[in-house]
This record gives structure tokens, sequence and C-alpha cells, in this order.
């Protein structure tokens, strides 16, 4: 990540891109505006090609080029673009990737060219998952939120009945007596997160619940506190007492799947339409299956993933592809792909919208039924659904440093205490270097 940044720095500076105002930028160029997404050709060409074709037609004289982009090519065609300068005008990101590009001036801040109440049509908590700091420092809106998914859990029904619960538990707080139960009558584990550093983001979004704060304004670290070290302590204490599996230190999310499906598992965190695989996988198991509501802090906070669309500040035609983002994730548009592509919509409107048809049409069959009842189950998370970990630049490396901590802390290597101070420093150094212009905080 370290080595990306400082590829995006040069490339940023080698297109002449920071300190370019909008208006230099702007003036006679090209009628077309060119539009990147993640991942969803050939799947959604009809779809996406009606919506382009409307737009043009109520905006004529424009042209939107579609492109398709491969996830994880993205970030490679996107700095060679940039070099080449032929960034696109309107591009799919996630929020960390573009908070990286804001951060080093290759985003266009969009106060400018939204118009009034823009902000009012999207879920509110959604929309500040387009806020990130620019190179000055200041918070801004980069992008427009898009499309969502959100994590529930999906319980083994044979497990809890067993471990002696009707459902799994709401908040982290009744995690530890549930593992204990499942454990002690099953033989079996409660749950699986992974502290694998290039893995889920689920245990940090977990510390977020716990009410640990992790940044401070200034970029140093703001987790070593009571929260911090209760949070800390909270997940080396169940590996340490045999209430995870030993494979979190070392395997991935992918594992949680393979022991949810074989049954070793009571619950996994996942999406709604993760009830497809288990049914097509693991038939038993899926029988048994049912959705239930996310685990969450004392807040009922849950976590969210957001996808958005920014405007990269290179483009010349940045209030068209405002415009056309803006129409891409309208009411009417977010309904469509939201049923089509069976994810969520930021769009308030819309959101009401599949909920209503989610209550109203119940399908045929019983793995249908269940399917959408998780459906239904994620959509109504998003009132109290946020992106947990801020899209700052540098958080793929806070996550490496905590897990790698937690690690040793689990392990026995090292308290808990002092493998959280530890992260401490080993982050702050990082900071110190990254954010030199910083004004440390009071101690």
């Amino acid at each position: 990540m370290k080595r990306l940044q400082r590829v995006l720095a040069a490339a940023l500076v080698a297109a002449g891109l920071i300190g370019c105002s909008p208006a230099q930028r702007l003036g006679t160029g090209p009628r077309q505006i060119q539009f990147w997404t993640l991942d969803l050709a050939p799947k959604f060409n009809d779809y996406l090609n009606g919506v382009i074709a409307e737009w043009e037609r109520q905006n004529p004289g424009y042209d939107v080029v579609w492109t398709d982009v491969p996830w994880g090519s993205v970030e490679r065609k996107l700095l060679a673009a940039v070099f080449a300068r032929t960034a696109p005008d309107v591009v799919n990101l996630n929020p960390l990737f573009a908070a990286n590009l804001a951060s080093k001036g290759g985003l266009q801040p969009l106060e400018p060219l939204l118009p009034e109440g823009a902000a009012s049509a999207y879920l509110p908590l959604i929309w500040q998952a387009g806020r990130s700091a620019g190179p000055d420092g200041q918070l801004q809106q980069f992008a427009i939120p898009w499309y969502l998914t959100a994590r529930i859990t999906l319980a083994n029904g044979d497990l809890l009945r067993r471990a002696g619960y009707q459902a799994p538990p709401r908040t982290w707080a009744e995690v530890p007596a549930y593992a204990e139960a499942v454990k002690r009558r099953t033989g079996r584990y409660a749950l699986f997160v992974t502290a694998v550093p290039d893995d889920s983001a689920e245990l940090l979004e977990s510390l977020v619940q716990m009410g640990v704060t992790l940044l401070a304004p200034d970029q140093r670290a703001a987790f070593n506190t009571p929260e911090g070290r209760r949070a800390f302590a909270f997940w080396s204490d169940l590996y340490r007492r045999g209430l995870l599996p030993r494979e979190v230190v070392s395997q991935g999310y992918r594992r949680a799947i393979e022991l949810f499906q074989s049954g070793e598992l009571a619950q996994v965190g996942s999406g709604a339409e993760f009830l497809r695989s288990i049914q097509t996988n693991a038939p038993q198991v899926a029988a048994v299956t049912r959705p239930y509501p996310p685990l969450t802090g004392s807040n009922g906070e849950a976590n969210v993933a957001v996808m958005t669309l920014a405007i990269p500040r290179q483009s010349r035609v940045a209030e068209p592809a405002t415009r056309f983002a803006l129409y891409l994730t309208n009411a009417a548009n977010q309904v469509r792909f939201a049923e089509q592509a069976r994810v969520l919509p930021s769009s308030r409107d819309a959101l009401a919208q599949v909920q209503a048809r989610l209550q109203a049409d119940p399908p045929p069959t019983q793995p249908e039924r269940l399917v959408q009842q998780a459906r239904l189950l994620s959509a109504q998370t998003l009132g109290s659904a946020r992106v947990l970990v801020p899209a700052s630049p540098g958080v793929k490396r806070l996550q490496a440093i905590l897990y790698t901590q937690l690690q040793r802390a689990m392990l026995g290597q090292i308290s808990s205490d002092a493998a959280l101070a530890e992260a401490e420093r080993q982050w702050n150094a990082y900071a110190s270097g990254r954010w030199p212009s910083q004004t440390p905080r009071d101690r």
C-alpha cells in the first residue's frame, strides 16, 4: 500500500493535477463522458446501456462511453490512465481507494457541482461515506454513493438449539457466554472472525462497534484507551480459552465459509445472497440455516460496504459527469439495479421501495423465501448502518499493525495491553512519516 501511495502521488504530480483548479481543466474539451465500472459486464450490459441511452436522450450533445474494469486491476489501470492523461470522467470506486485519490488531489470536490439538496436523496450515514480529506486535510465530498451490501448473521439452528439458544446473540457483549455454551454442548465453535492482516476487516469493524476510536483527526492512534484495551482483551481471551478456531490467526474468511458449510460453525457473518451458495453446496446445513440481524455494539450500529462514483480532477466535463452520476444513482435506477444485482440502494426512496417489494411478494418455495427474508433483514439494517472503518489513506496498514499485534496476544506471546501499546507505537511511527505536518495531539 505504501508503494501504491508513492506511485499515486508521482502520477498525480506528473499529470499536473495537484494545484490545478476546476476552471483550468474544463474549457472546450470533448463531449464524451468516459465512465468506468467494476466487474459489472456482461451481466448488467442491458441495464447500464439502457440507463446510458436514456441519459443521452435527456442530455443531447453528450455521449457516455462505458468501460468495465476487472476489480483486481482497477488501481493499476486508473494510475496508468492518470499518467496518460486519459483518466475517466466518472469512475466506480470503493471508499478506501477514493480517499487515497482524494488525499493526493486526484478527485474533483463535488460541492461546487452538486445541486442544492442533492445529499437529501441518499441515506444520511451512507452519504457521509463519500467524504474524505483532500490534500489540505479538510473533509470534502468527493464521491456519490451507489450500491451497498450489508452483513447479516446466518446461523445453524440445530447447533443453536443444542447450545440452548433460540437465536444467536445480537451484541458482542453476549458472545463470550454464547461461544462457551456452543463449545461445551456441541463441541463446535460459535463463530470465526479472522485475524489475518490482509483479509477481512470484520474484526477491525468489531473494535469500532465496541466503542474504539481508531484514529484522531491528526491521523495519530486513538485506540490505546480503556475501550481499546477491553476490545483487545475480548478477542485474545476468546482465543486463549479455546472458544475460537485455532485457524483464525492463519486463515482468512474463506475458512469461516468452509467451517459453516461443513456444520462445524454455529454462525457466520455474510451477505444475504450467500444463502444461495449454502443451498447449493451444503443442502443439509442450508435446511437448518436461518437469517438473523448482524452482531453490533451496544449502540446497535451495523457495518455496510459502499460502492461510490467519483469524478477525477482531470475531467474536462466534470459538471455533466456529475449530472450523469446523480442520474445513475437516482431512486428509479437504483431500484432496478438493486433487483437485478441483489444489492441494496443508497437512495432513501429506492430503499423504501425495495423493502416494500420484499415484504409484499413472497416467493413460492421455502429456500427462496429464506433468501428474501435475508435480503429484507439486510435492508432493515441500513437504518443504523454506516461504514465503521474510516476510509483513511493508510487504513490497510492500520489493520495489518493491529491484527499482527492482536495475533501475538492471542498466541500468548505478549499481554493484550502490551500488544495494543505496541500497535500504537508502530502506527504513530508510520503516521509521523506519512503526515509529518500534522500537529501532534496533546498527551
